[in-house]
């Protein structure tokens, strides 16, 4: 057995040798299917995860025990200079420059470059949008082989879920959640109460009979100010590792901005 980095390997493929602060890659030959690695600094991107505090006014940062990779999903060369892919995620090759294709199951935190935080900055993640789309839209590639084209057109599109998944607050929240597989189900939330559900219904209702612009842009403006008190409870919430609270707040955000989405519709009908 070979032990690098606390490295189980049972198949042909390439493993990760950290030294120091610096990762790097080490062709490693053996047989088998597969092969087991545990995480290292940059490799935190797990579903199964768990929290532990990394500092004051951060959010608890995800980390994970071992991640079971397939030799015939993953490389960590280039597949047309076989030079070594340094970073990850790899959209080209710092050697020859080629477009790589997609690294299924990296986080879209670390595809957009942003923190791993619920109120992330949105204009950086814009920023970041607008800069990897000039790179790897496909018509960049349109005189290239077809399996440029084919990678450009998969990490465009993979550019384009990230960046709209972590664009909103309750796309985000609800992602971060999936991170550690927790989801709220479509319907109603059977966890919600009484009172809560029939306020909603109140306020769907003052919707459907709103008879001027004014009227339905007052049930948009306080809707607009319970988003944002549900923003800062669940950014909270998630500062501190309580998952269960921010995955009931998220539900009660599902419902506002349901009928955030019914308001501006409202008002188009206005038009």
């Amino acid at each position: 057995m070979l032990a690098l980095n606390s490295l189980r390997i049972t198949c042909s493929s390439r493993a990760w040798l950290t030294t120091g602060r610096q990762t790097v890659y080490k062709a490693v030959t053996c047989s088998g299917h597969c092969m087991s690695i545990s995480p290292t600094k940059e490799d935190t991107w797990q579903s199964n995860m768990n929290f532990v505090a990394v500092g004051k006014g951060r959010l608890p940062k995800p980390v994970g025990s071992y991640r079971t990779y397939c030799t015939g999903q993953v490389s960590l060369n280039c597949w047309k200079c076989d030079e070594p892919l340094y970073k990850s995620p790899a959209f080209f090759c710092m050697s020859c420059k080629v477009v790589q294709p997609a690294e299924a199951g990296t986080s879209f935190f670390k595809i957009m470059d942003c923190d791993y935080t619920f109120t992330l900055d949105t204009q950086k993640l814009q920023r970041r949008y607008l800069q990897l789309q000039r790179s790897l839209h496909p018509d960049n590639f349109s005189q290239k082989s077809v399996k440029e084209q084919e990678y450009s057109e998969s990490q465009s599109a993979l550019v384009n879920k990230a960046y709209k998944t972590l664009l909103k607050p309750l796309s985000r929240g609800l992602y971060m959640l999936e991170l550690q597989g927790m989801r709220i189900e479509e319907g109603t939330d059977s966890g919600a109460d009484s009172e809560f559900l029939m306020e909603l219904m109140e306020i769907n209702e003052a919707v459907d009979e709103a008879q001027s612009p004014e009227e339905a842009n007052k049930i948009g403006q306080d809707m607009k100010e319970k988003l944002a008190e549900l923003t800062g409870k669940i950014d909270a919430a998630l500062l501190k590792g309580e998952l269960q609270a921010a995955k009931a707040l998220l539900a009660q955000m599902k419902y506002y901005a349901n009928i955030d989405e019914k308001v501006k519709e409202k008002l188009s009908d206005f038009m």
